[in-house]
């Protein structure tokens, strides 16, 4: 049997429970890995409360969480190249927070040796996204990026990714984080009123280019310190349409492995670093999303399982 974090209605971080059920088996094309540890996103809480979910009832439990690290254990027909006892990281559809998952090897990379199964496990969605957006925005050296919720998991590592290329961050963030953000190199803003003002007075003549991180509000004003809405992207605010900004998912993202290729080695020589501000047990799934779901976090939150 194996143990899985679901929920069996939409709802709060109550709503998640730990339920027993018959350990998965992996189809042709599939692996099975058994978890170590699995990284807690935004993306989590929304299903969770039921966000996209429309007028929709939930039919079956549903199980959360879309990152991980741990080794593989079983093999499907068809699958080459890979094999149990290999360590892997990578992502899911859904059902990272588990003792065990089945994954796509497109989806997985071996999980180098120096990585700790905690710090591996948090890197797929905040690496993969930070090196997409970064890449159609084209930042490039010289410029002046503004990344809004630059303290969270994707905001660092987009910040410290874009000044290892060479540009200049300014991010908001809370001002507890202010002091955190200027050792990487980060310009930090506070958010809420009079921000047009505050960036002016770092980059006078506005900014080249906005990752809005928070959706929380500020496109009008990221708007008008890049010059225009197709230099503004993000990956948070549902209102992007209303103001002509460019909305980016993981649908429209690059191989993960090609992400993490070549944002690794940053890592390793400690260029980026992507902290873990709490780590809770499986057990507690429920507290791990609630502070999420709070926000203003540094770095990124992890279950561990094994």
């Amino acid at each position: 049997m194996s143990r899985v974090v679901r929920y069996h209605r939409y709802g709060g971080p109550e709503v998640l429970a730990v339920d027993e059920v018959p350990t998965p088996q992996p189809a042709a094309g599939q692996l099975r890995v058994s978890v170590h540890a699995a990284g807690v996103n935004a993306i989590d809480w929304k299903r969770r409360r039921g966000l996209f979910a429309g007028d929709q009832t939930m039919s079956e439990p549903e199980s959360t969480g879309v990152e991980m690290s741990g080794t593989v254990d079983a093999v499907g027909p068809g699958v080459e190249g890979w094999s149990p006892g290999q360590d892997v990281v990578g992502r899911v559809a859904t059902g990272a927070a588990a003792t065990e998952v089945i994954a796509t090897p497109e989806n997985l990379m071996i999980k180098p040796s120096w990585l700790p199964f905690d710090r591996a496990a948090v890197l797929p969605v905040a690496v993969e996204t930070a090196y997409r957006t970064l890449g159609i925005l084209d930042v490039r050296p010289g410029q002046t990026l503004l990344i809004h919720a630059a303290a969270g998991g994707v905001g660092l590592t987009a910040s410290q990714l874009a000044i290892a290329r060479g540009a200049d961050v300014i991010g908001t963030a809370s001002p507890r984080h202010h002091d955190f953000l200027r050792k990487l190199g980060v310009k930090p803003v506070a958010y809420g009123d009079g921000l047009v003002e505050r960036v002016r007075a770092i980059a006078p003549a506005g900014v080249d280019a906005v990752l809005d991180a928070s959706g929380r509000g500020g496109l009008p004003e990221s708007i008008e310190l890049a010059g225009g809405a197709d230099k503004v992207l993000t990956i948070a605010d549902p209102r992007a349409a209303e103001y002509g900004v460019r909305f980016s998912t993981g649908t429209d993202g690059v191989p993960l492995p090609e992400a993490l290729a070549a944002v690794l080695p940053l890592i390793e020589r400690g260029a980026i670093d992507v902290p873990i501000e709490a780590s809770f047990p499986i057990e507690r799934a429920a507290d791990a999303q609630r502070l999420s779901e709070d926000g203003h976090v540094r770095g990124k939150i992890v279950i561990t399982v094994a």
